[in-house]
């Protein structure tokens, strides 16, 4: 883990807002980026097939979707970097949180 944890953190919270993020926006955060991944591999397939059919060969549905998935891979990494990288800082902060009243329920049934 990198000592700059805290910084994701704080860029994670809440978009500006300073509230820390919770379950239902690292849902919607990872439901985007989800959506956008698929939405790649749709327009990558659309196009290998529509560049298929302007040179005059048919090429099946499978064959496009396997190829627009293997080059939507890197790309979608590329392209959606920032949506990535809120989703990983969102999760690592609902983590922190999570782990810290953890922390805190386990001192207090210890009687600290």
């Amino acid at each position: 883990m990198s000592k700059d944890k805290g910084t994701d953190i704080t860029a994670a919270q809440g978009a500006g807002t300073g509230k820390p993020p919770t379950v239902g926006s690292v849902a919607l955060s990872v439901a985007l980026y989800t959506v956008a991944r698929l939405g790649l591999v749709v327009a990558l397939a659309a196009v290998i097939m529509g560049v298929g059919a302007l040179v005059g060969v048919q090429i099946p549905l499978l064959v496009a979707a396997v190829f627009s998935v293997l080059i939507a891979l890197p790309l979608g990494m590329v392209l959606f970097k920032s949506l990535r990288l809120r989703v990983n800082s969102q999760i690592a902060a609902v983590d922190a949180d999570r782990r810290q009243r953890h922390d805190e329920l386990q001192a207090k049934l210890r009687g600290n």
